[in-house]
């Protein structure tokens, strides 16, 4: 973060100084919630949870060498006391929006102020550039390859993992300094008026909008209110004469229709040979599902792009941060280098693993919804379709957030396991959805078991490895290629069937 002294901390986030704060104190490091992470320098974020109360760990972040805290209340040590705040019905985070006394909206909306105050500075003094992406799938992963992209340009600040609330976005803007030359910020929504809200915090001026699809269906009701949520990023952007540019998938035509609420420049891409200004040909998938294509871009040769992430789906993701990097003033050539040497950074996502037996683990439990789901089983079927003989086996958990078409929508993901033969499923919890999904798929002609947990899901994948595949003569377990998708939403926890797995095989 930029230094900034208490009193300036103060009037931004319309606190109070406690009387052991020194209004002249400069806070230099990074804030904090974890008092275990705080640096010297730091601000520590006293943030309510549901299991803990960070004001009950301000002494100890003192000791850390927090400046002073951010609090709703006094704590007998140098803070910023801020007012509460009642959570309002457009609050994106369920720790805000279960806030019984305000405190953590209040805490929330402070931090949000001061990362406001710092992302107008940087971007008035320092020129920094501010990214925004979006999309009901692949924000994370297109993330980490713009991150990728432009770290090739100068200094690069991106979230981990899945930062992308009113709680982790602000985080992630006080994550920059005065030497920071561009900024990736991945934006969520869970309702009308959210990533305008975040975008007030950092206006970004390029916004990337991947696809309109299915996540959180059951809050918005329609794929045309996601549209026009995912549409507030590109209304937040700059005219074209102020440098803004409007990233769009040409490939979804709810996104590409965007194109009529910005001011900002648009350029588009696609992965399916649509007419855009970058897009990829020739595109190839190698034994794990990595993808190489030839990246076409306005006023550069053609580039080809060797893909270190797994997926077909990653190339239009690849296509989005080839866009934004050369919009951003990079060529081309570095734009392919960039895009061939980046690696997946954020965790149980596409994570991509194989074991000394020769049995390869996809790893993408962190978000579940259908179109990440299709993606995910179609990287499967890839990876075993380069592996005559072998089995495939989906562990998948439920899809959250899809309202009244959930049974349908796990329902339909019989087909696409069909479709990339698919050997073997396992379901993970008792929902009438897995109940549905678990019927079509025996119906299509796979092998299915439907377990409680992970630790049962566990236990099946692991007999079935050990046994031998139908017809091996002559089969020893050290010989076989199976491959496993592990594939659910974080909250089920279902990484640790792919974690487990992986334990005491090694990789290669």
């Amino acid at each position: 973060m930029i230094s900034l002294s208490l009193r300036t901390i103060a009037d931004v986030t319309d606190g109070t100084l406690s009387p052991e704060a020194d209004p002249e104190a400069q806070v230099t490091s990074f804030v904090e919630f974890d008092s275990r992470k705080i640096t010297p320098g730091g601000l520590f974020i006293a943030l309510p949870g549901a299991r803990v109360d960070g004001h009950d760990f301000v002494p100890k972040a003192i000791e850390q060498g927090a400046v002073a805290a951010l609090t709703t209340r006094e704590v007998g040590a140098p803070a910023i006391v801020v007012k509460k705040r009642p959570a309002e019905a457009g609050d994106n985070s369920d720790l805000v929006a279960n806030d019984p006394d305000g405190s953590a909206a209040g805490v929330v909306d402070a931090m949000s102020k001061l990362a406001a105050h710092v992302a107008r500075e940087l971007v008035a003094n320092h020129g920094l550039r501010i990214t925004g992406v979006t999309g009901s799938a692949g924000k994370t992963s297109t993330k980490d390859l713009i991150a990728a992209v432009l770290s090739r340009a100068g200094e690069t600040v991106a979230p981990p993992g899945s930062f992308n609330n009113e709680i982790g976005h602000p985080y992630t803007v006080l994550r920059c300094s005065e030497d920071t030359d561009f900024l990736v910020a991945e934006m969520s929504a869970r309702g009308i008026g959210h990533i305008a809200h975040l975008a007030r915090i950092a206006p970004p001026q390029v916004g990337v909008v991947l696809n309109v699809g299915s996540a959180h269906l059951g809050e918005f009701g329609s794929r045309e209110n996601i549209a026009l949520a995912k549409g507030e990023l590109v209304e937040a952007l700059p005219a074209a004469a102020d440098g803004g540019v409007a990233v769009l998938n040409a490939d979804d035509d709810l996104v590409s229709a965007m194109a009529t609420r910005t001011t900002a420049r648009v350029v588009t891409f696609s992965a399916e040979g649509r007419k855009a200004d970058y897009y990829a040909t020739d595109v190839e998938l190698d034994e794990l599902a990595r993808a190489t294509f030839t990246m076409h871009s306005p006023g550069g040769e053609p580039q080809r792009v060797q893909l270190n992430v797994f997926g077909a789906h990653q190339v239009s993701n690849a296509l989005a941060a080839a866009a934004v990097g050369m919009e951003c003033g990079m060529d081309a050539a570095a734009v392919a280098v960039a895009l061939t040497g980046a690696h997946s950074v954020s965790s149980h996502r596409m994570d991509v693993n194989t074991r000394a037996d020769g049995v390869t683990v996809i790893n993408d439990a962190y978000n579940a919804n259908p179109e990440s789901m299709r993606a995910a089983i179609a990287a499967l079927g890839f990876t075993a379709a380069a592996r005559p003989g072998v089995r495939s086996v989906a562990v998948l958990g439920e899809m959250a957030e899809l309202g009244q078409d959930a049974v349908q929508a796990h329902a339909a993901l019989a087909d696409a396991l069909a479709r990339y033969r698919v050997t073997h499923l396992v379901t993970v919890g008792g929902s009438e959805a897995l109940a549905e999904l678990a019927e079509r798929a025996r119906e299509r002609g796979i092998d299915t078991v439907e377990v409680g947990d992970a630790a049962a899901a566990l236990a099946n994948v692991d007999k079935l490895l050990a046994a031998a595949p139908p017809g091996a003569e002559g089969w020893h377990e050290r010989e076989h290629r199976d491959v496993v998708l592990v594939k659910a939403s974080n909250s089920h926890g279902l990484w640790v069937v792919a974690e487990q797995l992986l334990l005491g095989r090694g990789r290669k």
